[in-house]
């Protein structure tokens, strides 16, 4: 017996999403190399929501049957409300995996985690065989931290600890990521803080010296990922 999905509700993004028709065309780009049987890594982020949608469409229409690894509650959400199977991490591995990011520089390096998701965000990536970055012009910076802070997911109780730290780094300003709607900080899908994090420079050390900090669980910096990147 399956569930009520009203539960649900309808399969709307939360707010307007930002040069739509070009994420629509990358979107419909990544939904025509699905195929029956495939494992896939879901991504988060508007970008990857319109995705799964076309997903939807294109297995439909050819009467596919796939499973999705999503890497967020939302994007679970969408799969189930759709009636795309999914999986966990632990029971499949992704043939590939999609993605949205917030910065792309001219060597594929990223930043995300504007969705709060950049742990399970990685741990896709790291698993899946070819993934994905699907993006508009404006995700394209021709050096990372032009535009978009560096999130960093925290423990909650070294907090204090890991401010300082980051600052001891070069970060010039640090500020807890505070929910929309609900009273105080946004939490991560493993129960945690973000930090949002400006640094004037970002290099090949950066990230591992953010890692390197007792109390930070991830780092919004995606540096020398092996990605293709789909844009307009």
């Amino acid at each position: 017996m399956n569930w009520d999905k009203k539960l649900l509700g309808d399969t709307k993004w939360s707010s307007d999403i930002i040069n739509y028709d070009q994420k629509m065309s990358v979107a419909k780009n990544i939904a025509e190399k699905v195929k029956e049987g495939d494992v896939i890594g879901f991504g988060s982020g508007s970008t990857s929501f319109l995705a799964v949608h076309e997903i939807d469409k294109h297995i439909e229409e050819n009467h596919l049957k796939i499973f999705a690894i999503p890497t967020s509650h939302e994007i679970e959400l969408t799969c189930i409300k759709l009636g795309i199977q999914v999986l966990s991490i632990n029971s499949a591995r992704p043939d590939w995996s999609f993605d949205g990011a917030d910065e792309v520089d001219p060597y594929g390096n990223l930043i995300k985690g504007r969705g709060g998701a950049m742990y399970n965000e990685k741990l896709i990536m790291k698993c899946s065989k070819e993934s994905f970055i699907l993006v508009d012009e404006s995700k394209i910076v021709s050096s990372l931290g032009s535009n978009f802070r560096v999130p960093i997911e925290i423990i909650p109780n070294s907090l204090m600890y890991v401010k300082q730290c980051l600052f001891d780094l070069g970060a010039s300003e640090s500020m807890l990521r505070l929910a929309k709607s609900k009273d105080g900080p946004v939490i991560t899908e493993n129960g945690n803080y973000i930090l949002d994090v400006k640094f004037m420079t970002i290099t090949d050390k950066t990230e591992t010296a953010i890692k390197g900090i007792t109390g930070v669980v991830e780092s919004g910096l995606f540096w020398g990922y092996s990605v293709t990147v789909v844009r307009i």
